[in-house]
């Protein structure tokens, strides 16, 4: 359902540093965006910029991640050095490790099929591995935690359904930080749902849900209806597809179909493709990947946009397959 009228709040903007916390990453147009300077100060100063274009624009809510490189890091050492900040909500994520070495083609690996290819993160769902990630975040993030996730929560990683597991994140629960999932892939509707039934002493244990949504894969968005129903907090990521409805990186005839659509509104597809998940009632937040202020500025700017009726029914026809928009994402090189 399409929110015809009406200007969003900016605080229904986040800012997500997927794509600063390290030198590789699945984003269209890192080339042009970042070109060579990647080394670590260099994406430190990035990250401070967009975090501070960010903060100036009333953005409040930062998303990181144990496996986002030196996220972390750069994000506390940017409180750190900005003590009025304290009304900003910090949320990260455990279940992948950044093996990546800050390399571009990133640390070869053998799979399980046996073929060696450049690796940047490893996942594991156990634990132990959120013994040791959830300390690590809680040493470079102190009492500014106040949201966790498991790091895209599938059926088959054992994480919607380890009773260990669910015991020792609810310890974090009654410490006051609020524990959640983040989902990916196409089976991403039947992980939200799965979540929503985990409890610990009869309490829901997961109450914040990070999924993708976005005008070419909005199969989760019924799921999301549920879970803000039921009083969980929903946060969207990829609202532009991994820079396909950014400017500049159509693959295919549907993000080209978005891109005029945009310019016949007269503003910019990555605004158009933000206007399109904030006009849906349960998406509480929406995160930006922005990698500069410019960015950060532009899809601050959907929050006045208006979506014309006519335009509506276009973009609920682009939609994706599922299967088909998760093959091709999965396909896309870390550059």
């Amino acid at each position: 359902m399409w929110q015809r009228g009406g200007v969003t709040s900016v605080r229904r903007i986040g800012i997500g540093l997927a794509a600063v916390g390290r030198p590789a990453y699945i984003t269209a147009g890192r080339e042009r965006d970042l070109g060579d300077a990647r080394d670590v100060e260099a994406l430190r100063e990035r990250t401070w910029a967009v975090l501070d274009a960010a903060y100036a624009a009333g953005i409040r809510y930062v998303d990181a991640a144990r496996s986002y490189g030196r996220a972390e890091e750069f994000l506390a050492g940017w409180l750190a050095a900005r003590p009025d900040t304290t009304d900003v909500e910090i949320g990260s994520k455990w279940g992948y490790r950044y093996v990546g070495d800050w390399r571009l083609d990133g640390v070869p690996m053998v799979d399980s099929a046996g073929s060696v290819s450049g690796t940047h993160e490893v996942k594991d769902h156990s634990v132990e591995a959120f013994a040791e990630q959830s300390a690590e975040s809680l040493a470079l993030l102190g009492d500014r935690l106040a949201v966790y996730h498991v790091h895209s929560a599938t059926l088959d990683t054992g994480a919607l359904d380890d009773a260990e597991l669910h015991r020792a994140m609810a310890d974090l629960r009654e410490h006051g930080i609020r524990v959640g999932i983040s989902t990916s892939g196409p089976r991403q509707a039947e992980a939200v749902r799965r979540a929503l039934d985990v409890t610990v002493d009869g309490e829901p244990l997961f109450t914040s849900f990070q999924s993708t949504w976005n005008i070419l894969e909005p199969s989760v968005g019924p799921a999301l209806a549920e879970a803000a129903d039921a009083g969980a907090r929903v946060i969207v990521k990829e609202a532009v597809a991994n820079g396909r409805l950014a400017p500049g990186g159509a693959t295919d005839s549907r993000d080209d179909r978005v891109a005029n659509l945009a310019d016949e509104l007269g503003t910019s597809v990555d605004r158009l493709a933000f206007a399109a998940v904030l006009a849906e009632p349960w998406a509480g937040i929406v995160l930006s990947g922005a990698v500069d202020p410019a960015q950060v500025a532009s899809n601050v700017a959907a929050t006045g946009l208006k979506i014309p009726a006519e335009v509506e029914d276009e973009l609920l026809d682009l939609a994706e397959p599922a299967e088909q928009y998760w093959a091709a994402r999965g396909a896309r090189a870390w550059a």
